[in-house]
């Protein structure tokens, strides 16, 4: 085995004199300094050769395979490994031919200023990624602390907040923290109007109105928050449905005949990096499932345009598949046959034929089959009654 020959080293706004002496002695040694602009200045006075991050950033994989047996250090901000590049780089580049120097991170940093613990606290970020994905963190006494895309997001978030009934929330804006110009702007929610630096890390105390939209990541959001034709999976039955379906860490879910999204979105909400590919060849609902992503902050649900089995094709293979329309048995066969190990499937019916073919195909595969009957209390004149759903027949099973 080959000595690592890459060092991806975190550096603060105190610059050189904030490293370990060892860290140190690696930079100065350095023949090729990869950063940004800001990485440069904060090390002056270096002999090695500087390069600016590639653009596309992708390309930063093939810069630095083509510099391997040199002395290349690459510089970050804080802890590489913490919503920074040296997982990028870790995916891609074998782990042993890398060493990694991390500083105090702007996580680490925000808690300290604000005196809370880092433990009891979400750290997001939306730094190059889209701001809406930090509206599903919006939860009563939930305090998050939030990498910045830039100067106007801390105003964004504000609305994000302001919007759902938590306007008083007190907002902190720290910028250039651990450095001779840190600054610090404070606020609430409602009333954010501060101009702050464009790289900054924002600290949100999330304190709800009475009449506050409660948003919980646990399936089973009310049926009014989705834009909807009508032909949604409703609330009761799609609670159900994500618990079989079982959203974890990073999984990709197929929700095939998407809809208004709800079974997509409610996944990707319920566990951190879930992602979803909604299948859906109308248009219009498509537009729909798009406005809920972005109000339930699931912005990166895809959305794809196509009729099934055909536009399964070429999916990367999922970790489970929801059939909430299409159902066929051609339909079945091509997304068992795409479905992980361990993966899990959930099929729901409303009309005879449906509920017909998910008790073929529960006689050939086994797994679970059930009826969900749901009733709700509704005027009745001047009284009150019951008045039933459409019952569901559901179907469920796990790729052994």
């Amino acid at each position: 085995m080959t000595a690592p020959w890459l060092h991806i080293v975190g550096i603060g706004e105190d610059g050189m004199e904030g490293l370990a002496p060892a860290t140190r002695a690696v930079v100065e040694a350095a023949e090729v300094i990869i950063g940004g602009d800001r990485h440069h200045q904060l090390s002056p006075d270096l002999n090695a050769e500087r390069l600016a991050w590639p653009s596309p950033f992708d390309a930063l994989i093939d810069t630095l395979n083509d510099l391997k047996g040199r002395r290349v250090v690459v510089l970050a901000t804080g802890d590489p490994l913490w919503f920074s590049v040296g997982a990028r780089i870790g995916r891609a580049i074998d782990p042993a031919q890398i060493v990694y120097h991390p500083q105090i991170s702007a996580f680490q940093l925000t808690a300290a200023r604000m005196g809370w613990s880092l433990a009891d606290v979400e750290t997001l970020t939306v730094h190059g990624r889209p701001v809406h994905q930090m509206v599903a963190f919006i939860q009563p006494e939930q305090r998050l602390i939030i990498l910045t895309t830039g100067a106007e997001t801390p105003a964004q978030i504000a609305a994000f907040l302001t919007e759902r009934g938590f306007g008083g929330s007190p907002m902190t804006v720290l910028a250039n923290m651990g450095g001779e110009k840190e600054t610090r702007f404070d606020g609430t929610a409602a009333g954010w109007s501060h101009e702050v630096p464009a790289f900054n890390t924002l600290a949100v105390h999330c304190l709800a109105a009475s009449d506050a939209a409660l948003l919980p990541r646990v399936p089973g959001l009310a049926d009014d928050l989705f834009q909807s034709d009508g032909t949604m999976t409703k609330r009761e039955v799609r609670a159900v449905t994500l618990a079989k379906l079982m959203p974890m860490r990073g999984a990709l879910l197929w929700d095939i005949g998407a809809g208004s999204g709800s079974v997509a979105i409610e996944w990707m909400r319920a566990a951190r990096y879930a992602r979803a590919i909604g299948i859906e060849p109308r248009a219009d609902r498509r537009a729909m499932a798009a406005e809920n992503a972005l109000a339930l902050g699931a912005p990166k649900l895809e959305l794809i345009e196509g009729e099934v089995p055909a536009a399964l094709e070429g999916l990367a293979a999922p970790d489970a598949i929801f059939i909430g329309g299409g159902l066929s048995e051609e339909v079945f066969d091509i997304a068992w046959a795409h479905l992980r190990p361990l993966g899990r499937l959930v099929a729901n019916a409303v009309t005879l034929e449906s509920e017909a073919l998910l008790m073929a195909l529960y006689a050939r595969h086994g797994g679970e089959l059930v009826k969900l009957s749901v009733d709700r209390a509704e005027p009745v004149g001047r009284l009150t009654g019951w008045r039933p759903a459409m019952t569901v027949t559901q179907w469920s099973l796990i790729k052994r």
